[in-house]
């Protein structure tokens, strides 16, 4: 009997239909479920005739494949993997290869690479974005982990990933260890930005120029033919046209309470421990948190009601400075997330091609977006760029967004329209770009209560400074400086 060239663990819709996808492409592919009986229905039902091969244990699973043996787990991401590593240990050679496919925590692909490596065996860590459409038709694919298994999964990966206009594979070696399952964290986390940023906008036109469904989903479409082509734009457009069996506008009886799987959090945490300011998508994730406590909110809202003022001026050109500010928004966003990107890898020693991974999410992936390219195209001219908005494009395509911008955050501040990720991005921007913040003041407040310290405009940088602001504090510091 032919032996397969992959085995896949957990036959949930992921895990499904990447066998139907990986089959399609050539490959033969065993499976196998700890609930047997979803083995069974999936041979006999939608993968009969096919080249696929059914296991009903993780012992007939590993004997029927070629080596070296790839096995990809698609299952739960934290204690699962573990359990399902050490099951398969035992049953594995040297230069075999594990592969994680669920949304892992990367620093729990950190840890499993250096545990499985050590075993002989080797480990990939690997993102997956897009959805059940897009594993069957070709996800967004971000592999990380031990460099030798590149080499054995390539095939595999780059014929079921997406591919760009030119054919380019969405799909490319990330780096060592969990950058792979990183750069999958900040794809969600800009995910989350992206999606809050529609939602805001959504919420402007909505209260503030009291339009209706058929209004914006017209509106969306029209975007949808601009820079913000995107999936998200798309499927926005399509959803506020979308109307149930009674004719009814189906968004409008959907409950405004956010839920999320922990990606967002993980990145908005991680750059806290980088110190990168990923203010907008933070504020992603505190906006669902927000949307969570809707019973408190309904309470509050009858404690401070308000009613929102009809806008005056011109109503189309308002729903521009919309798209405008929702555009510099996502530009910020990006940015945020490549900054977050680019200081992980100087912690964990990864060599990432930012270009690339502009291109991996070009397509497949939920936050694929014809944006991207002028990403690629940034980082094609700077491999080096320290942040999106130093490059060329970018500079000048937010000088020309800005009023529109301000215009926008303004308003909704003005009557009262929660704007927490607009707002965020252009209080970013006009941080990013102050040669002067008033953090002078703050270092010299730590410095009067816990003398720690603070550097002088008149001095080289990296010399210390202590004031004995009291007359009372004496000249130990909390640190060491200069005098």
């Amino acid at each position: 009997m032919k032996k397969a060239d992959i085995g896949l663990v957990g036959l949930a819709v992921m895990g499904e239909n990447l066998v139907m996808n990986m089959e399609s492409k050539g490959f033969t592919v065993a499976v196998y479920n700890r609930t047997t009986e979803k083995v069974k229905n999936f041979t006999e039902g939608r993968a009969a005739g096919k080249n696929i091969i059914g296991t009903y244990s993780l012992e007939e699973l590993v004997a029927s494949l070629e080596k070296p043996r790839k096995i990809m787990m698609m299952v739960k991401a934290g204690a699962a993997v573990d359990a399902l590593i050490d099951q398969l240990l035992p049953l594995l050679e040297e230069g075999d290869i594990l592969i994680d496919g669920g949304n892992s925590h990367f620093p729990d692909t950190i840890r499993r690479t250096a545990y499985v490596e050590e075993k002989g065996i080797l480990y990939v860590g690997s993102g997956v974005s897009g959805g059940e459409e897009g594993a069957l038709n070709g996800p967004s694919l971000m592999p990380g982990g031990s460099p030798a298994a590149w080499q054995h999964v390539k095939p595999i990966f780059q014929a079921i990933c997406a591919k760009v206009e030119d054919g380019s594979p969405c799909c490319d070696w990330v780096g060592e260890n969990g950058a792979g399952h990183f750069v999958k964290m900040v794809h969600n986390g800009i995910e989350y930005g992206d999606m809050q940023l529609i939602c805001e906008a959504y919420q402007l036109m909505r209260d503030g120029l009291d339009m209706s469904a058929e209004e914006m989903h017209e509106v969306f479409a029209a975007w949808n033919e601009t820079e913000l082509e995107s999936y998200l734009i798309e499927i926005t457009r399509d959803i506020l046209g979308y109307r149930d069996e009674s004719g009814e506008i189906t968004l409008d009886h959907i409950l405004d309470t956010a839920g999320q799987k922990g990606t967002g959090k993980w990145t908005a945490v991680s750059s806290l421990d980088e110190g990168v300011p990923l203010t907008l998508i933070s504020e992603a994730v505190f906006s669902r948190c927000l949307s969570a406590i809707k019973e408190e909110r309904v309470k509050a809202s009858a404690v401070f009601p308000r009613s929102i003022p009809a806008l005056i001026g011109d109503k189309k050109e308002f729903i521009e400075c919309i798209r405008k500010a929702l555009y510099a928004s996502k530009i910020i966003s990006y940015a945020q997330g490549y900054a977050l990107m680019r200081a992980a890898a100087k912690t964990y020693s990864w060599n990432l091609n930012y270009g690339g991974i502009a291109l991996m999410w070009r397509g497949g992936c939920i936050i694929r977006s014809v944006f991207l390219g002028k990403i690629k195209e940034a980082y094609d001219k700077d491999a080096a760029l320290e942040n999106l908005l130093l490059d060329s494009y970018f500079a000048e395509t937010i000088k020309a967004l800005v009023p529109a911008w301000r215009e926008v955050v303004a308003y909704a501040v003005k009557v009262g329209i929660p704007m927490p990720a607009f707002a965020s991005a252009l209080s970013y921007f006009d941080g990013y770009t102050s040669a002067n913040l008033p953090a002078n003041l703050l270092q010299a407040q730590r410095d009067y209560f816990g003398a720690h310290t603070y550097e002088r405009t008149d001095a080289p940088r990296g010399k210390f400074f202590h004031t004995n602001w009291t007359g009372r504090g004496g000249n130990t510091t909390a640190n060491t400086y200069d005098v």
